[in-house]
């Protein structure tokens, strides 16, 4: 069996704790979390980046590691620039169950709350994603919405 690389996920500071919806994934051995900006970024090599825009997310991205940036759409947006080098993959056709409110009009259309995001992408790779959505508050209508619904 081959070992996957980590998932990178790269949190804004400004990012409230509280509406944080990767916090509780702290402590698992198959997630880092960095903080941004990070003067201690490892390679990247081998990584994707879930982003709203960019190629689909496919099973030939299996083997890479994931890097996730974490904050608002409009933060986030901003950390792009310190990681275009790591290609992009967007995941379309999803539905979020995060109740979003932009007064920026900044969310895009097919944006997910990151631990949705974290959740699509490890279930189109083919990992296990137990345990990923057991302390977000809107999981069930995630699940629903997304036809996963036990």
């Amino acid at each position: 069996m081959t070992t996957l690389p980590i998932t990178i996920i790269v949190r804004h500071p400004r990012e409230n704790p509280r509406k944080c919806s990767v916090i509780p994934l702290q402590g698992r051995a198959d997630v880092r979390f960095l903080p941004y900006p990070t003067t201690e970024l490892p390679s990247l090599e081998g990584y994707i980046r879930l982003a709203a825009d960019g190629p689909e997310l496919s099973i030939a991205d299996r083997d890479c590691g994931i890097l996730l940036l974490d904050g608002s759409w409009r933060a986030s947006n901003k950390m792009v620039t310190h990681f275009e080098a790591v290609p992009p993959r967007s995941l379309h056709g999803w539905k979020t169950a995060y109740p979003r409110v932009s007064k920026l009009g900044t969310d895009p259309d097919n944006g997910l709350a990151s631990i949705e995001a974290l959740y699509i992408a490890y279930h189109l790779l083919g990992r296990p994603v137990d345990g990923l959505l057991d302390h977000y508050h809107w999981a069930a209508q995630f699940l629903e919405l997304n036809g996963f619904a036990k």
